[in-house]
């Protein structure tokens, strides 16, 4: 059993990477063999429109032909059991990493045929773990959802399953005193991280356990949760 896990976050130890480190934690703990890859450490672009993936009797017909260092990864992909994808939430949508590898990983499986019928040979779990400054009411409100949950409907086309995770109302900044955010509450920010974003951790280990092959049970007091607090 092997469990990738994808940061879209050029943060490395703050939340969106805190909680897949969590989600790894959890398959790790139901034997899985696990891997963190940081999309900021790669160049790479997204779909550049070449229409490889569909040509034909293409040499590349269901694979990106884009050669750059993501396709490693795209490779890592084909023959993981499950992958757990992160990101931040920037001006409405997932990073723009995480937007360029979502283009390169889905679209040279899901063929132009009635359905959209995914030429991925398995079924995978996949997961989508976002992050975010806005409330849950305000991610209704402003209309997120739909964008969102649309990844999710591609990721579950293409690989057959998908699920998601939102850690809401985030702590952005170390020292709130060195930024200009007037329009947010510092004491209101720590309190939710004290008391909301170690659930949010427990779910990501849950998520982890659970692609592994196990649902949570009684496993919550050993989750050791990060004291993280951006993106």
């Amino acid at each position: 059993m092997k469990v990738i896990a994808i940061n879209g976050s050029p943060r490395k130890n703050h939340n969106t990477a805190a909680l897949l480190k969590k989600a790894l934690e959890g398959a790790q703990a139901n034997g899985a063999k696990t891997e963190l890859i940081h999309l900021y450490d790669l160049n790479y672009k997204g779909c550049t429109s070449c229409f490889a993936c569909k040509r034909k009797n293409g040499p590349s017909y269901g694979i990106c032909a884009w050669k750059d260092e993501l396709s490693p990864v795209l490779n890592k992909i084909k023959e993981a059991d499950a992958i757990i994808l992160g990101s931040p939430i920037y001006l409405f949508d997932v990073t723009g990493q995480m937007h360029a590898f979502l283009e390169r990983l889905v679209f040279p499986y899901l063929t132009y045929t009635e359905g959209y019928k995914s030429l991925f040979e398995r079924k995978i779990k996949t997961g989508l773990i976002y992050t975010m400054n806005v409330t849950a009411g305000q991610m209704e409100g402003k209309g997120l959802r739909p964008a969102l949950d649309g990844i999710e409907g591609f990721m579950k086309r293409t690989f057959g399953y998908s699920e998601s995770l939102f850690s809401h109302d985030t702590y952005q900044f170390d020292d709130y005193d060195k930024y200009v955010a007037t329009i947010f509450d510092e004491h209101h920010k720590a309190l939710v991280r004290e008391k909301q974003f170690p659930e949010d951790c427990l779910k990501a280990y849950d998520m982890g356990l659970r692609f592994a092959g196990v649902e949570l049970d009684g496993l919550e007091e050993n989750v050791n949760v990060p004291n993280a607090f951006s993106d």
